[in-house]
């Protein structure tokens, strides 16, 4: 007897009990995100590091000798990066692992929020936050602001995980996340706790305890390098001060607004912004954090977004109220956590005509940030590339490790050339002139300076070299160092 054909209700993926698979949102978020990167940024980077990069990898690179690391800089990108710098040399092969790595914790950071803010919340927020410019080109970028971001999202999540819903691994996951944060930047880990605390003491006091002992063993390391290099954390806090010129109160939103799109660092900020209808998100974002909080006190959810909104002013303090210079990277954790409950806000538009509406402008938005990422990419691959180039020189000019190299931008162009860099005046002070000629009495030492300017005293007897790749520059050779053709 035959069978009567199968009806359609009953295969497999219409099967009672058996809920249609759900589409990945955030995963396909983390995806573009590193896609974007492959494209636009990894491509024009892969060739040479910048400045502060090289000093970050320069740590345990076993090829060259560490960069001078001034007191405010943390060590926990030089850690992400030293296996992959003492397995090659290769700038592409980090850039690669950069991007894979940032595209994964993208999506590892904001699948905490899962639970809390449900599921299309939390893939907005990863989008709109991923579509920034700052954070498309920071993810191949050894430096440390934008894993700051991605620690202060989860430490939140995970603290809200423990207090609303209770859950027991929650603990330990939010003291590892304020453990990771504070090793990529110390004094970002104390303004992310801060509100932490604060929320603890009235509401989830069982977390105290995790905070404390994630804080404190992040901590550990830039403690004690405190005491082994400056005597003590508070002649470091002196010096960092010092170094970042005098921290204190200063309204720092006008060079925060003029270096919006781009330079990478603004210092001293003399830059004007550069397409000023390209910002009006920015201008956006307290209007928009302001109707989300009101929102959440209409619908008494208020604790999941005043959190984020709380950490992201205490984040924005250093960088808006304490220093008198800018980069766009500083902002990047307040911007990470302003994603979370701007995309609730959307989330609950109900009008389809808004949502389009809204859709528009977040497509708007996201060519605009392309427009400056191509443009800011492509000068930040010229500035890498003349320090390549600058070093290129000093081989041609007989200049070969172990050797030395003094002057402004003396720091890449010593990693690039395979020397130790020194400095005796600047933000970066690592010896003295006595300690530059000594040591030139050794090794081949350079001098660098740029149009226009003077050597030091004690180098106005040396040899003056013009760079032919990078005009303007002049390498100036002690007499004990090799002399060039």
């Amino acid at each position: 007897m035959s069978r009567p054909p199968s009806s359609p209700s009953a295969t497999t993926s219409d099967a009672p009990g058996r809920r249609p698979r759900a589409t990945p949102w955030l995963a396909l978020v983390a995806l573009a995100y590193a896609l974007v990167q492959f494209v636009l940024v990894v491509p024009p980077l892969a060739h040479a590091l910048g400045w502060d990069e090289t000093v970050y990898v320069s740590q345990y690179d076993p090829r060259i000798p560490a960069a001078f690391f001034s007191a405010p800089r943390s060590r926990g990108i030089s850690f992400l990066t030293a296996p992959f710098i003492a397995a090659t040399p290769s700038v592409l092969v980090l850039r690669i692992a950069l991007t894979l790595l940032s595209s994964a914790a993208l999506y590892a950071a904001f699948r905490v929020w899962r639970p809390v803010v449900g599921v299309r919340t939390t893939a907005l927020a990863a989008l709109l936050f991923s579509g920034l410019w700052i954070t498309q080109i920071s993810g191949p970028q050894a430096m440390p602001n934008l894993w700051v971001a991605f620690g202060s999202v989860a430490a939140t999540g995970w603290f809200l995980r423990a207090v609303i819903r209770r859950e027991r691994r929650a603990n330990w996951w939010l003291a590892g996340c304020v453990a990771a944060t504070a090793l990529f930047r110390a004094p970002d880990a104390v303004w992310l706790a801060l509100p932490l605390i604060a929320t603890a003491l009235f509401r989830g006091r069982r977390t105290l305890p995790y905070l404390a002992g994630g804080l404190a063993a992040g901590l550990a390391q830039w403690v004690a390098e405190a005491y082994i290099r400056f005597g003590s954390v508070q002649n470091r806090l002196h010096v960092s001060s010092a170094t970042e010129g005098d921290m204190g109160l200063h309204l720092n939103f006008d060079n925060a607004w003029a270096s919006l799109n781009g330079p990478l660092l603004c210092r001293p900020c003399t830059a004007t912004l550069h397409s000023p209808g390209l910002t009006l998100w920015w201008l956006a974002l307290p209007v928009l954090a302001a109707a989300a909080l009101a929102y959440a006190v209409r619908e008494r959810r208020l604790l999941p977004t005043a959190l984020p909104l709380a950490v992201t002013a205490a984040l924005s303090v250093p960088y808006l109220l304490m220093i008198d210079y800018s980069a766009p990277r500083f902002l990047l954790p307040a911007y990470a956590l302003l994603a979370l409950p701007v995309a609730g806000l959307i989330t609950r538009i109900g009008s389809h005509r808004a949502l389009i509406a809204v859709g528009l402008l977040i497509a708007a938005q996201f060519v605009s940030q392309a427009t400056v990422l191509s443009e800011v990419t492509a000068s930040t691959a010229t500035t890498n590339q003349r320090y390549r180039a600058a070093a290129a020189d000093l081989h041609a000019l007989g200049l070969r490790p172990p050797c030395l190299v003094s002057g402004p931008r003396a720091l890449p162009i010593a990693y690039d050339a395979g020397c130790a860099s020194a400095q005796v005046e600047g933000n970066n002070v690592s010896t003295t002139a006595a300690g530059i000629v000594d040591r030139a009495a050794n090794v081949p030492t350079a001098v660098l300076t740029t149009k226009g300017q003077r050597p030091p005293r004690f180098a106005r007897d040396w040899t003056p070299y013009p760079l032919h790749h990078t005009p303007g520059w002049t390498a100036w050779l002690a007499p004990a160092g090799p002399r060039g053709s």
